[in-house]
């Protein structure tokens, strides 16, 4: 049996009325409750927000009080209903569809639209008479419709829940930061509009409040002076409220084991490498996987062929992730290209992560590094007395790193890097066990980026680089030092599903430097060879087939390439 996977779907009724699956997120209602009133929740892009929040909005929705059993019946707040379901007139605004382009008058037109449209829906629902609907939607401003709306509910209490807050915010701040701090900041229009809100608490009227957005960067103008509003970002109770956990995404790979002649263990491995890894508390007990990302993979599996989705990332969400990517320009670009060069040689980085960000105090490396771990770009590790330890949380994102890796090398170095030589390179090396036009197009990068001077080219580095020229194909799933039985080969290539291959690669790259002389050479290639035969006694790598043992030495000028094996 096939079943309906809720890919795309954020209505909350719809998924429940037409039996797709659900993940039951609703036993942290209670948990929300006893956190506060007026909530705020940041999580990466497709991650489950907009579906968390429609929940919310069935469940408190006074007007769905007689489909309350139809839609949580089977759920574990059914069995456990708080006083609070189905008890307020709900406001519900989105501020994903704002258009940011034609500067400050086009967007503030378009929040005030947006503001307009939805506490207009807001009093249809309810009954409140045209008239006052009118007079509402009349007024000049979004803090002045709000205020009028507040002044039209008199002493009725609502709950407001908003969902992506920050959507428009993020794309302002990556093309123009002036104008982000003015629509945002002091005497801003957005600023003026969350103040409006703030004394809507403070009368009582706006009893409940639920906010979600993928950064903090408007906290600042939404709480200051909002002492009631908590965030919970970075709590341990709040870490799998969104995204899914292990034992849920093993729920949804069973009928897919079942099916293929795959087993379940091999689809975890699987795809915890591509879509787990966000901790979002060190003290949580478990990373959760991305939830849109995982449904994406079982949606797209093809059971007939039992092969895993060509592209492991739907194009959709790699264009978000590409236009989040944007923010890599805030502040100094060269400052948060080195935080990218140091995260794919190194591994890791350390920040001292920020709660909220204050841009008109300047924008350093532990801002940004907060930035790009709200995004999702890197996730929480582990700590040092210095501050936290952050890493690239899983493979999709590593291969969305490399490829704008790529396109930075291009722009700062005023070289093109073809991508089309790349996937011919790639498949030569798939097919044919041919490596040449990748290494050929390797030493005419490295000669480029030499005789430029721009960057610091050593050992870690020109594997960077080839990793970068390796992930513009997506024919290998790629691992980069994996220990496989305690030693760490630089490169692997394996086969991954749909794509088929001829051949397997273990890539080991020794860099010497050019004053070492030819007796250099010969001693790393010689350390090299070494090393490589080391690896192919490995149980784990012996047991690869259609293996090629490469070994690759370069000075950055010249490059030679040995190949060690074939093992079949």
């Amino acid at each position: 049996m096939n079943l309906k996977i809720p890919y795309g779907e954020s209505n909350f009724k719809k998924v429940i009325s037409e039996d797709f699956v659900y993940i039951d997120k609703t036993h942290c209602i209670p948990l929300l409750e006893q956190a506060g009133s007026h909530l705020f929740l940041m999580r990466p892009r497709r991650f489950g927000k907009s579906l968390f929040l429609s929940m919310l909005e069935y469940y408190y929705d006074v007007s769905h009080r007689d489909e309350f059993a139809t839609l949580f019946g089977k759920l574990h707040i059914g069995q456990h209903p708080t006083p609070l379901h189905n008890t307020y007139q709900v406001l519900f605004m989105d501020f994903s569809g704002i258009d940011t382009d034609g500067g400050h008058d086009a967007v503030f037109a378009e929040f005030d639209r947006n503001v307009g449209t939805w506490l207009g829906k807001f009093l249809d629902r309810y009954g409140y008479p045209k008239t006052l609907s009118q007079v509402v939607l009349e007024q000049p401003t979004p803090s002045a419709k709000m205020r009028e709306f507040l002044m039209a509910l008199g002493e009725q209490k609502f709950l407001l829940l908003i969902d992506e807050y920050d959507h428009f915010a993020n794309s302002i701040l990556a093309d123009d930061l002036q104008l982000f701090q003015k629509i945002m900041g002091k005497g801003g229009f957005v600023r003026s509009f969350y103040e409006v809100l703030k004394t809507a608490t403070q009368r009582g009227t706006l009893d409940q409040m639920f906010v979600t957005g993928v950064t903090p960067v408007m906290l600042d103008s939404m709480t200051s002076g909002f002492n009631i509003g908590v965030n919970l970002s970075l709590h341990e109770d709040f870490n799998e409220v969104m995204g899914f956990t292990e034992v849920e995404v093993t729920g949804l790979l069973q009928p897919l084991a079942d099916a293929c002649p795959v087993t379940l263990e091999q689809l975890l491995v699987d795809t915890r490498r591509w879509y787990n890894g966000y901790r979002f508390n060190l003290k949580a007990q478990q990373s959760v996987y991305n939830a849109n990302m995982l449904l994406y993979f079982v949606k797209n599996f093809d059971r007939i062929r039992c092969e895993y989705p060509k592209p492991m990332l739907d194009e959709n969400i790699a264009s978000d992730y590409g236009k989040i990517m944007k923010l890599f320009t805030i502040g100094n670009r060269d400052d948060n290209f080195a935080v990218l060069d140091e995260l794919l040689n190194a591994g890791e980085v350390q920040a001292t992560q920020r709660r909220k960000f204050e841009f008109d105090k300047g924008f350093d490396r532990n801002d940004f590094i907060s930035l790009i771990a709200y995004m999702g770009f890197v996730t929480l590790v582990r700590e040092s007395l210095a501050g936290e330890i952050f890493a690239i949380p899983n493979h999709v994102i590593r291969e969305l790193y490399f490829q704008y890796f790529k396109v930075e090398i291009e722009r700062r170095n005023q070289i093109t890097i073809s991508d089309r030589t790349l996937l011919l390179a790639v498949e030569k090396l798939g097919l044919y066990s041919d490596i040449q036009p990748l290494v050929a197009e390797l030493e005419r990068v490295l000669q480029l980026l030499s005789n430029r001077d721009s960057l610091y080219l050593d050992e870690e580095h020109i594997k960077t680089i080839l990793l970068a020229l390796l992930y513009q194909s997506p024919a290998y799933f790629i691992l980069s030092e994996r220990e496989m039985d305690k030693k760490y080969p630089d490169i692997l290539l394996l086969e991954r599903s749909p794509y088929k291959v001829n051949f397997q690669h273990l890539i080991e790259l020794k860099y010497s430097k050019k004053g070492d002389g030819d007796k250099g050479w010969e001693a790393k290639k010689q350390q090299g060879i070494q090393q490589v035969q080391e690896y192919l006694q490995l149980p784990s790598i012996n047991a690869l087939k259609n293996l090629s043992a490469w070994l690759i030495v370069t000075d950055t000028q010249r490059v030679e390439v040995l190949r060690l094996a074939i093992c079949n």
